[in-house]
């Protein structure tokens, strides 16, 4: 099938995942996440109506820039975001997905200020609390949303969210409502309720993910195909 159709067939699943849980299909946001796939592959996803695309990798992101692969729809960086590279990206991806840590929020406001701009971001709940990924742990969120509520030259827009690999669908459920909850505290005690995006969810559980709440779906190789890894 080719990307035009993967989509559509995206984009049904995700209204009959809404349709089920009193949702409007609308409502859903669908990431095309276009790690290894080429500028040409960008561009047909953008023609076919994805609403956003999102890159993992700084160097691929900054190279299919060149190439204007992006052009015609908003990017998100969805990946790990080492602090070293942070000026490649503020300013470039419409949203950063993956801000987890003080530290990260630190060197984001002080790229966008020397840009003169205010950086739209979700912060990273870390909700398996594993040692080896970025991200917040949940007991934490509440720190991480308020520091970035200090910083002039960053826009909290809402959460995001990778459950742990390899739980079955019952414990990724779990982490889902979760983190949908955090969502709703958050945004009742600290945003007013402003807060837009709640981003969970990829090719393998994007589905239920709506059905817990998310906002946002992050959707790769069910778009583009399967990833060929060297």
């Amino acid at each position: 099938m080719s990307i035009a159709e993967n989509i559509a067939q995206v984009r049904a699943n995700i209204a009959a995942a809404a349709g089920a849980a009193g949702r409007k299909p609308e409502d859903i946001l669908l990431v095309g996440a276009s790690k290894m796939n080429d500028a040409a592959a960008c561009r047909e996803a953008i023609a076919a109506g994805i609403d956003a695309l999102g890159e993992n990798r700084v160097q691929e992101m900054t190279g299919k820039l060149a190439e204007s692969a992006y052009d015609g729809a908003p990017l998100h960086f969805i990946g790990h975001l080492q602090r070293n590279k942070v000026k490649q990206v503020v300013g470039k991806a419409e949203l950063i997905q993956s801000v987890g840590s003080l530290e990260l929020l630190e060197e984001i406001e002080k790229t966008a200020a020397r840009l003169e701009m205010v950086q739209d971001v979700l912060l990273e709940v870390n909700i398996g609390e594993e040692a080896a990924k970025s991200g917040f742990f949940p007991e934490m969120i509440f720190s991480g949303a308020q520091a970035a509520l200090e910083r002039s030259h960053i826009r909290v827009l809402g959460l995001m969210t990778i459950p742990p690999a390899g739980v079955d669908r019952e414990d990724n459920l779990r982490y889902f409502d979760k983190v949908r909850a955090l969502f709703i505290d958050m945004n009742e005690k600290l945003f007013h309720n402003d807060l837009r995006h709640l981003s969970m969810g990829m090719s393998g559980d994007y589905e239920d993910a709506i059905r817990a709440g998310a906002t946002m779906v992050r959707v790769g190789t069910a778009i583009f195909g399967s990833r060929h890894y060297t």
